[in-house]
Formats: C-alpha cells, sequence, structure tokens
C-alpha cells in the first residue's frame, strides 16, 4: 500500500514538474531578478547621479527647510511626507533629503492628486530632475514573474497561479517520494549520467526546501480574489459590496475617513525624530508622516527603516501629537486579514530584508532555478534512456515528443538567460530618442528568446546546448564592457566611487558568465566521456 502510494506521488510529481516547469523557470527567472529591481532600474538609467554619501549636518534645519518647502508646493495639503536621508551611502532607490505630498481628496475620491520632489539637504532647494532614458529596467522584470507578458493582466495572474499550486504539489509529492531525502542531500555522484542528474536535483531540492515551500503558498495567498474566489464569497458573500470590503481590509484600505487641511506643527521636528531614535537606534527613522483626521488630533508618525528581520514585538512606526510632541498610542491593527497579508508579503519580496538577506533571497531564487532545471533535464535523460533501449521498436510519436521536450529545455533553461542579457544590451544600445524605446527592450528580450527556440530546434541536441550557453557567458562577460564603451558609469568610475548599487551590477554579471563558463566545462567533460546527458 505504503509503496503504491509513493509510485502515485512520483509519477505526480514527475509530470506535474514537465508541464509546469517551463512556465514556473521563467517565473523564477524573473522573480529572481525582482529581488534587485530597484538596482537594475540604477543600472539602466545611467543619467542618474551616482550615490553620494550624505552627509546629515544640521538636521534640525534640514527638517525645518523641508517643512518650508511642503508648505510652499502643497498648502493644505492632506498628507506630508518628509523622507530622511542616510548617514550612510544611500542605499537602494533612495537619493537623499526629499518630500512628498497628498493633496485634498476631491468630492466622492478617496484619495487626492500626489507629488514628490528631491531636496538638497543643506539649502532644501529642489534637486533639478534628470530625464533619464525610457525604460521600464527591473520593474518590467518583476512584474513579469507574476504577469508574464503580452497577454491581458487576469490571464496572466491566473497562469502563473495554476503553475504555482502545480510547484507546490511537485515540492510536497517530491518530498513523499524521496525516502531518504536528507540523506540523499549529501550524496552527489558526478559523472553518472542520470544518477547524477537526480543527486544534483535533490541536493538543490532540499538546500532550500523551505524557501520553496514559503515562496509558492505565500504568492498563492497575494491573490485571493483570483485564486480563491469561493473563499471569499463564502465569507463576506458575492456582491461587489462584499468583495470591496475584503479588499479593503486585505490591502488595509482607508474609506470614508476626513481629514483637516495640514498646517505646520508647533513642535520641532527634529525632536520627535530623537525619541524615535531612542527607541530604534541612530539613523533608523526613514521618514515623517503628518496628516490631520477630523476624528483625531494632528498626528506625526516615524516610520523605521527596513530592518534586517521580521519582528512582531517591535513597531515600525511611532505616533506622536504634532503639536505637542508627545507620544501617542500606537493604532490597533484594523484587520487580522490586512496583517496577514502584510507579512506574506514581507516575506515573499524581502522586504524587511537588509543587503546580506537581499543576496540570501536572490542565491535561493537561483537554487530555484536550478531545482527546476535539473527537473527538466531529468526528464529527458531519462526518457532517452528508455527511448535508447527500445531501439528500432520506439514509436514515432515518443520519439517526437522527447525531442520537442529538448528543445523546449534548451530553449528555455539556457535560452531565457540570453534573452535577459539582451534586454540588457537593447537598454544601451537603442537609440535614445527612438519611440517607445521601453517597449521595444522588452521586445528584443522575447525576439532574442524565440531566435533561440528556432535555434535549438534546427541544431543538433549537443551542439545547441553549448552554443547557446557560450552565448550566454559571452552576453554577461560583455555587459561591463558594452556599459564602459556607452556610459560613464563603468567599473572604473563606480568603484572609486563607492557605488555598490552599478559596481555590483557589473560584478555580478561577471560572476553569472562564469557559471555560465562552469556549466559549459561540466557538460564538455561529460560528453566528450560519451555520457548520455541533456
Amino acid at each position: 500500500m505504503k509503496d503504491g502510494f509513493r509510485q502515485c506521488m512520483a509519477w505526480l510529481h514527475t509530470w506535474v514538474g514537465l508541464v509546469a516547469g517551463w512556465v514556473l523557470f521563467f517565473v523564477f527567472v524573473t522573480g529572481t531578478a525582482g529581488y534587485f529591481d530597484d538596482e537594475i532600474d540604477r543600472w539602466m538609467k545611467p543619467e542618474l547621479p551616482l550615490s553620494a554619501r550624505v552627509e546629515v549636518g544640521d538636521r534640525a534645519a534640514m527638517l525645518e527647510r523641508a517643512l518650508d518647502r511642503l508648505e510652499s508646493v502643497a498648502p493644505g495639503a492632506k498628507e506630508w511626507t518628509i523622507l530622511l536621508p542616510g548617514e550612510a551611502v544611500v542605499p537602494r532607490g533612495a537619493r537623499g533629503l526629499a518630500v512628498r505630498w497628498e493633496e485634498m481628496p476631491e468630492f466622492g475620491r478617496d484619495q487626492g492628486r500626489r507629488g514628490s520632489e528631491g531636496l538638497d539637504a543643506e539649502s532644501g532647494e529642489p534637486v533639478p530632475d534628470v530625464e533619464p532614458r525610457a525604460t521600464r529596467g527591473g520593474q518590467l522584470l518583476y512584474r513579469m514573474h507574476y504577469l508574464l507578458h503580452y497577454m491581458p493582466t487576469t490571464v496572466g495572474i491566473l497562469l502563473v497561479g495554476v503553475c504555482t499550486m502545480m510547484m507546490l504539489i511537485a515540492i510536497l509529492s517530491g518530498v513523499v517520494t524521496h525516502k531518504q531525502i536528507f540523506k540523499d542531500f549529501f550524496t552527489f555522484r558526478p559523472g553518472k549520467g542520470q544518477r547524477s542528474w537526480l543527486d544534483a536535483h535533490n541536493v538543490v531540492s532540499v538546500m532550500a526546501l523551505p524557501f520553496f515551500l514559503m515562496i509558492t503558498y505565500s504568492g498563492l495567498i497575494l491573490f485571493p480574489v483570483q485564486y480563491m474566489p469561493g473563499a471569499i464569497y463564502t465569507v463576506y458573500g458575492g456582491s461587489e459590496q462584499g468583495v470591496r470590503a475584503f479588499s479593503d481590509q486585505f490591502f488595509e484600505v482607508e474609506r470614508d475617513r476626513s481629514y483637516e487641511p495640514l498646517q505646520r506643527p508647533h513642535v520641532a521636528l527634529d525632536a520627535i525624530v530623537a525619541q524615535a531614535e531612542a527607541q530604534w537606534g541612530d539613523g533608523q527613522v526613514a521618514a515623517l508622516e503628518l496628516s490631520h483626521p477630523v476624528d483625531a488630533v494632528a498626528t506625526v508618525t516615524a516610520q523605521r527603516r527596513h530592518g534586517s528581520k521580521i519582528d512582531f514585538r517591535e513597531p515600525e512606526s511611532l505616533r506622536f501629537a504634532a503639536h505637542t510632541g508627545e507620544p501617542l498610542a500606537a493604532l490597533e491593527p484594523r484587520h487580522a486579514v490586512g496583517q496577514t497579508r502584510n507579512v506574506l508579503y514581507a516575506l515573499h519580496e524581502g522586504l524587511f530584508a537588509g543587503p546580506w538577506l537581499r543576496w540570501v533571497y536572490f542565491g535561493s531564487g537561483l537554487l530555484g532555478c536550478a531545482m527546476i532545471a535539473t527537473g527538466l533535464v531529468l526528464w529527458t535523460v531519462k526518457r532517452r534512456k528508455r527511448h535508447h533501449k527500445q531501439g528500432a521498436n520506439a514509436s514515432a510519436f515518443d520519439a517526437a515528443g522527447l525531442r520537442l521536450v529538448e528543445v523546449l529545455n534548451a530553449g528555455t533553461i539556457a535560452g531565457l538567460p540570453v534573452a535577459v542579457a539582451a534586454y540588457f544590451w537593447a537598454n544601451r544600445l537603442l537609440p535614445l530618442d527612438m519611440a517607445d524605446r521601453a517597449q521595444w527592450e522588452a521586445h528584443m528580450m522575447f525576439a532574442v528568446w524565440g531566435w533561440l527556440f528556432i535555434y535549438a530546434s534546427l541544431r543538433p541536441l549537443r551542439r545547441a546546448w553549448v552554443e547557446i550557453l557560450w552565448l550566454a557567458a559571452l552576453a554577461y562577460a560583455l555587459l561591463p564592457v558594452l556599459n564602459a564603451a556607452t556610459t560613464d558609469r563603468h567599473l572604473g568610475v563606480t568603484l572609486p566611487h563607492g557605488d555598490w548599487v552599478l559596481a555590483g551590477f557589473d560584478l555580478t554579471m561577471i560572476g553569472l558568465a562564469a557559471v555560465f563558463i562552469y556549466i559549459l566545462r561540466k557538460l564538455d567533460r561529460r560528453w566528450t566521456k560519451g555520457e548520455v546527458t541533456a
């Protein structure tokens, strides 16, 4: 009975993984890149200034200048926000002192028009905006991992959701199938053909198993209206008002609350920052938000910078009375639904992660790509071995199906990384004044990917793998060279300046090129020995 159940799970694991594998590989590649979407945005906009080490001198005067600017540009607004510069090199997408505002909503609307400006920390004057080249940057890759591309939004979300559910099934059935899964984690036998692929698949699968479970489950939870409408209708009813009530709780949308036009607070904002830092530590205040609900006092809310962990015991914001500076009680969480969503969203996106933990997320995403790739390759290795044993008795239909899967594997596993590199190359090579330039960057990515599928179908399988992987290695290795030839944001500038966002991108491209060269050497060594591999 147990053996029959395990065989059923093995069948489920194999076929569910194969059917969804190519879409999931695309989702993992683009989603892994999405962990550094802000950094990719900056690299793809080389016109933006280099990251500067912001020295915060007279903080009290700086905050007063920011208030002066808000009073000038958005008097009587619904909300003012002052984003404080860090004391170290400004991380990710931030670029120093900035202000944001939301105007009073028009009648019948919940939100007003929004605006923002970067400010000089010393003078308080607006920093002239630099017009970067038209690009969707890292945000496009991030959005692709749950929307795909060239299809309606709802269709993309549903397709990714179905494949994500299939991945969750594949993970759970894989755990059941492997009786000695943790023992196999410490076993790798290189040069053994099918056995080596299975060992590699086991190792990378177990290495980041908690991450894979978290990322698939949380991904399903983040789109409940599309993925779990029955549960929503059961609890909230099937009417439009019921769905809207759920969405308001899930996304913590605040409706039907009136606000007084803002006035300059009486208390010095620097004193509020000092109170927050006394609890959180120096430099931990990321922003100050000012608002005045009709049914409450005017409030200044200090927002904490993203830390290196999710800590439910420490608040991420502190509230103070705007006119006295007295601490106010923390707001009670409005809905458990919204709290649950926020925690899962933070885990899925790595919002709480500092630089090193974000690299752990990135590495776990690469392991996910390796898990899917080795599983797809293992399927073809096993079927080809069986096909060769059948010899003249092998059916033409089976041979055609095997060839189709092999071409899809080569075009997806080896070809998609080349397509992503083509996206970066297009950013540097397309004319800056080109119409629909941002769209053409994406078009170039998919054009190259489509061409590589055709190429893989026309070449002998082994030659296709080797040649596409060589193309991937060259595409990534030469990206820093292309960057140096077309911009002044190359390693010779970014490393001495200490701009680790831009320098890190170029160095990561070199690292990825080294990975592809390593894979090429391993494949060449195995095929030279005449082993049967993918």
